[in-house]
């Protein structure tokens, strides 16, 4: 990555070491008032945040808004997805090794936004390989 666009909020850097990403989706996010304050004074941390479908409907759940006057900083908030993504959600997230993570939220057209991923976890030979192949890269870049 070259750098982060000055719209980006919060990124989920481990989550591209942690997981190999097949697919992404954008997403928007409903959040309260005060949340909004949060999002946009960049207090959102989503390490540990994942993607769950209930009933039909998506939701971040773990994704922390740091804020004095927030009471609940880690419910789950509903994520907003054509029907059609969620029906196909479903189906990779049924498939076994198969994760659903935000990698980033940022605001597009004043509106917040979260970029999920679906993605396949690494095994530990794996990510020494990238790491070795990083390296590589580099040291030939210099």
């Amino acid at each position: 990555m070259a750098g982060r666009p000055a719209n980006t909020i919060a990124e989920n850097r481990r989550a591209f070491f942690d997981y190999e990403m097949i697919e992404k989706f954008e997403a928007g996010l409903v959040l309260t008032g005060i949340e909004i304050k949060a999002v946009r004074a960049k207090r959102v941390d989503i390490s540990a945040a994942y993607v769950r479908v209930i009933s039909g409907e998506a939701w971040v759940v773990n994704m922390v808004l740091n804020w004095p006057d927030l009471v609940d900083a880690s419910r789950s908030r509903k994520l907003l997805l054509h029907q059609s993504e969620i029906d196909h959600l479903i189906g990779l997230s049924e498939q076994k090794g198969l994760t659903i993570i935000p990698l980033r939220t940022y605001f597009h057209r004043g509106k917040v936004k979260v970029e999920v991923g679906v993605g396949r976890g690494r095994k530990q030979h794996d990510k020494r390989e990238l790491i070795k192949k990083r390296d590589f890269e580099r040291e030939n870049r210099a």
